[in-house]
């Protein structure tokens, strides 16, 4: 299982960012996306709406503490930053883990202690970039084409052309 962690999410300021990484994790492989800081119930309406709508089981949970959920999380916690090593280099290292995995993305400015929850730092570059890139990159490195096409079957569905667009709905 595969969850995504997005650190400190503020209302009415982070609201499309975090909706992003949900759309992003949700659409790339992930199972879940959990978060921290403000709870916002009209952005987790919206990403379920999505999955209800486009398909795929993908869950949004508030959580009080992201200390706490990294602490007890029951599986390897890997940050993606752009201070981390480069993902060329660890990326199989990640992909031989055997448990589940959390995928920490940034939120407000992280404090320092966040290296004392995680097991691995990972940057997609080390240069500034937004979570949702990072995110993405990551995704689609460690799940390859499998993360991308699994288990969506929903009302709605793109008909891929090379020009124009169709959408099928049932």
């Amino acid at each position: 299982m595969i969850t995504v962690l997005r650190l400190e999410h503020r209302v009415g300021r982070d609201k499309r960012m975090t909706t992003h990484c949900a759309l992003a994790a949700r659409a790339l492989g992930a199972d879940r996306m959990v978060y921290s800081g403000d709870h916002d119930g009209s952005m987790e309406e919206n990403v379920e709406s999505v999955s209800e709508r486009w398909g795929g089981d993908f869950e949004v949970e508030h959580v009080k503490s992201w200390k706490n959920y990294l602490k007890n999380f029951d599986g390897k916690r890997v940050y993606l930053s752009m201070y981390g090593l480069p993902i060329q280099e660890k990326i199989e290292d990640v992909k031989n883990f055997e448990e589940d995995i959390c995928v920490v993305v940034g939120g407000e400015k992280i404090p320092g202690d966040i290296y004392d929850y995680i097991d691995i730092q990972i940057a997609v570059t080390n240069q500034p970039h937004s979570e949702v890139a990072a995110l993405a990159v990551f995704l689609d490195r460690f799940l390859g084409v499998e993360g991308a096409e699994g288990g969506f079957e929903g009302s709605v569905e793109i008909v891929p052309k090379e020009r124009g667009k169709e959408i099928k709905e049932s």
